[in-house]
């Protein structure tokens, strides 16, 4: 969907789409659609109760005095609980199939400011999107009509600048992971997954991708044993954006990409598996966020990480009880073959933490169904070694909408991996699940100020109820990691 902005003009064609307060008070071009159809909008007005009580919607076809095809007239609630992004991202989803092409919010004249003018567009557009590829006979009615969005405000200069800039190529890196995350496991396995992320060099990231010949020199033999039952090859790709000062440490995030976890010779039960090619959902955010930060020519040195496995169990795969030696030089026991993300990531946060020494970095997973249990699928688990660092998420999630809640990390939980067999074992029990998983992957990150993010919970939902968030994979993470960056990085 294109985006672009105007300033308080009236629409030419398409739907205008008219917010009305409590109250009946509209504002700028708002205002002058209900004065220049005034008779026909009273009318309708009359007959739909209107009050402007937030949700309430009526529409007036061939408007008088206009030349759109119509006024979708949108009860705004009160002023001071208006949110833009909601706001666009509820009337795009009532009007998708409407079998019009383009939409116009008419936001000028009541004080929005130019970044909350940018977010509608970005709520439109994630309200707009449907991941409809591998359908070949969706009826014209079961398709989007919608392909444009316009933005009328005060200064549109200024909203075009702030959607350009940040919001645009943020929306940009959320549907791209959203497309990895739907696609089947035929279609995305790390290989050509690998292969995705390296056209990603057009936009001016640099691409370095470590097949299982260089991991075994590195010694990455825990996160080789999870692919060790898959005909397909594991992968760790590496990209790299420098818009920083030249000899900056960079910020470093990276993904967990499990293309499909069986849970190996822990076989996980049959019903609902297929979910499990959503498994990937970390390493999607993280990549969607470097097409972010390098669409709108972030001005920080960002490094990206994503470990590509295949979970599967067939004779060579992995055995519970295996003893694997990581990158770090520690020794793990293998108790659970379904507890792979974690040995995933052990050695590529080693590897992130040792080659490239980030100031800070941050690891994201659909890592614990624990992790469902405790915050369900509202908020992603925030486990961290650093208070600041902590801080800094929580304040990126507030602004980004993207919520998370940090849980803590103790000594205690630390001896639930205390094994006689290894240095540590994979699984620490039914216990305090979650932050067990954040306790193992802390012990490769050394002196790193870092966090691990369990975005089990909200990178992949069957069921939804917000109208951003229209298919099973959501993008969450893209968002938060970009005003991270953003905020701690750039200057």
């Amino acid at each position: 969907m294109k985006a672009t902005f105007t300033s308080g003009k009236l629409a030419t064609s398409g739907i205008a789409v008219i917010p009305v307060f409590e109250g009946n008070k509209a504002f700028g071009s708002a205002k002058d659609y209900i004065t220049a159809g005034k008779t026909q909008f009273a009318n309708a007005k009359k007959a739909a109760k209107f009050t402007g009580k937030a949700g309430q919607r009526f529409d007036i076809f061939a408007p008088a005095g206009s030349k759109v095809s119509r006024l979708h007239v949108v009860g705004a609630g009160k002023k001071k609980d208006f949110n833009a992004e909601m706001f666009a991202a509820k009337t795009t989803a009532k009007l998708l199939f409407a079998g019009e092409t383009s939409i116009s919010f008419h936001l000028d004249g009541f004080d929005l400011s130019p970044d909350e003018a940018a977010r509608a567009a970005v709520g439109a557009r994630l309200a707009a999107y449907r991941f409809n590829n591998h359908k070949t006979n969706l009826s014209k009615e079961k398709k989007p009509n919608l392909t444009s969005v316009k933005v009328a405000h005060d200064s549109q200069t200024k909203a075009k600048k702030a959607y350009d800039n940040f919001h645009g190529p943020v929306c940009d890196g959320v549907i791209f992971a959203r497309d990895l995350v739907n696609e089947p496991p035929n279609v995305i396995y790390p290989k050509a997954y690998a292969n995705r992320v390296k056209k990603l060099k057009d936009i001016g990231l640099k691409i370095e991708v470590l097949g299982e010949k260089k991991m075994e020199s590195l010694g990455m033999f825990s996160l080789l044993g999870v692919g060790r039952g898959s005909e397909r090859e594991s992968q760790l790709v590496v990209m790299r954006w420098e818009g920083g000062k030249k000899g900056a440490k960079p910020a470093a995030i990276i993904g967990k990409g499990v293309t499909f976890d069986t849970g190996g010779i822990s076989l996980k039960p049959g019903s609902g598996m297929w979910d499990m090619k959503g498994d990937m959902g970390g390493s999607a955010a993280v990549v969607g966020a470097m097409i972010g930060v390098a669409k709108r020519k972030a001005k920080a040195n960002v490094i990206g990480v994503v470990g590509l496995v295949e979970n599967m169990p067939d004779g060579r795969a992995q055995l519970p009880g295996d003893i694997v030696k990581s990158m770090s030089g520690q020794t793990i026991e293998v108790l659970n073959t379904d507890a792979e993300g974690r040995l995933v990531l052990a050695d590529a946060l080693h590897y992130t933490h040792t080659k490239y020494k980030p100031q800070a970095m941050i690891n994201l997973a659909t890592l614990t169904g624990a992790i469902i249990v405790a915050l369900g699928h509202e908020h992603a688990g925030v486990f961290s070694n650093n208070d600041g660092l902590a801080e800094q998420i929580a304040s990126a999630s507030a602004a980004s909408g993207e919520r998370s809640w940090r849980l803590p990390l103790l000594p205690e939980y630390n001896k639930l991996l205390d094994t006689p067999n290894a240095d540590m074992k994979n699984i620490g029990g039914r216990e305090a699940g979650s932050i067990t998983a954040a306790q193992f992957l802390q012990r490769f990150v050394g002196d790193t100020a870092w966090a691990h993010i369990d975005v089990a919970g909200t990178a992949m939902k069957n069921k939804r109820h917000d109208p951003r968030e229209t298919t099973f994979g959501t993008g969450y993470g893209v968002r938060l990691l970009n005003h991270w960056i953003a905020d701690n990085f750039e200057g």
